[in-house]
């Protein structure tokens, strides 16, 4: 019977047979099924000794989103870890047979598809945040998987974060704050590269969530404010913002004194942002990137940076995360760069901590989610990864 069963499915070697052997038979079924005795990962980064400092502080290891003592109590496993790499991880050991995965853009748990295939009972995959790239989304896809994150959950702590790198590098902040940790004054070393905000032009790549919420902040400075995505914001936004819609990347670009990255990662964004599309920027620009790492061609950026083609490049996102130590964007010229932080302040993290248990206390029940937050559902990617 079983070897009928191969052959109506085709040879185990073909395409069709290798993609499909591996999908759960019913993904609504196998998400909604009984809540009883799930066992949960979770992977975050250390909170070390600041752990205990900020009862608030719940992204980090130790505090596992607040969430520990609520799942116990439910007869269900949690277990916790920031050993998220290599065949001899301690994520590894609980593949096989965890349910649901949590994981985090600050301390990215790459979920490879060879990571799925292995994982016999995972049903949900959750992301503490937002941006859902650090998993083979199409592998999820066609393992009948779901995967959602907190949707809106820390818009707010990016776009402020981005607004405060543009001044930073427009301000060439970074420089004058390191004369006086050394003991020096110099103010002309700082003052000959800097600028005012007011009335220079902004232009963000994307403008979902946070690239709305940074238009509105822009506005107070009178800046001339463009956008280039595939939709409009819509006449009103645009009227209160005074944003325009460039639908062309190519023209925005020469227009910029800052461009600000904010789409997804996807296969179609990987590296978009290349030598061709870095020397159509003004010589001086800045470019500010918070949306993920993976948008970048790195060398490009290195090359622009030392050129000076590019006046500044500010970002929290890298590829790999952690970055290694000899990362060139560690130590390239007028560079403001830092560890994935944007988006995990402690209001953030009390937002998407909330967002985890609620969607773990809809999974439990056999609920929906909120429908923003879904991210791969019944084999259907969301419309900001295709």
């Amino acid at each position: 019977m079983a070897v009928a069963a191969v052959k109506a499915l085709g040879s185990l070697r073909s395409p069709w047979f290798r993609r499909y052997a591996f999908c759960r038979i019913d993904p609504s079924r196998a998400l909604h099924g009984d809540a009883g005795g799930k066992k949960i990962v979770g992977v975050f980064y250390k909170g070390g000794k600041y752990a205990a400092d900020n009862p608030k502080f719940l992204g980090c290891v130790e505090n596992a989103l607040g969430i520990r003592d609520w799942l116990e109590s439910k007869g269900h496993q949690y277990v916790v870890t920031s050993d998220k790499d290599g065949p001899n991880c301690e994520l590894e050991k609980h593949i096989p047979d965890m349910h649901v995965l949590i994981t985090t853009p600050f301390h990215p748990a790459y979920v490879t598809n060879e990571r799925i295939r292995r994982a016999r009972n995972l049903e949900l995959l959750l992301t503490a945040g937002i941006g859902s790239d650090h998993i083979d989304l199409n592998a999820a896809a066609d393992a009948g998987l779901t995967v959602a994150e907190v949707t809106g959950s820390n818009v707010v702590s990016v776009a402020e974060d981005e607004l405060m790198r543009i001044l930073i590098l427009l301000r060439n902040f970074l420089p004058a704050w390191r004369q006086i940790y050394e003991g020096d004054w110099d103010v002309a070393a700082v003052v000959y590269r800097s600028y005012d905000l007011e009335g220079k032009t902004i232009g963000t790549v994307g403008a979902g969530r946070i690239g709305k919420e940074l238009l509105k902040r822009l506005k107070a400075f009178n800046c001339k404010l463009l956008y280039h995505d595939k939709h409009s914001i819509g006449v009103q936004l645009e009227e209160e913002t005074g944003a325009t819609w460039e639908k062309d990347l190519g023209a925005m670009l020469p227009k910029c004194d800052v461009v600000v990255m904010n789409v997804p990662l996807s296969d179609k964004t990987r590296g978009m942002m290349n030598k061709e599309k870095i020397s159509m920027m003004k010589k001086g620009a800045m470019l500010v990137n918070n949306a993920r790492g993976g948008l970048m061609d790195v060398q490009a950026v290195v090359d622009a940076c030392k050129s000076g083609h590019l006046g500044g490049y500010s970002g929290d996102v890298w590829y790999p995360q952690p970055p290694p130590r000899d990362h060139p964007w560690r130590y390239m010229p007028n560079q403001a760069m830092t560890p994935h932080i944007s988006g995990t302040t402690i209001d953030a993290q009390i937002r998407y901590a909330a967002g985890i248990k609620d969607m773990l206390s809809r999974y439990f029940q056999g609920e929906d989610f909120p429908e923003q937050n879904y991210i791969v559902r019944n084999g259907k990617l969301a419309a900001q990864y295709t």
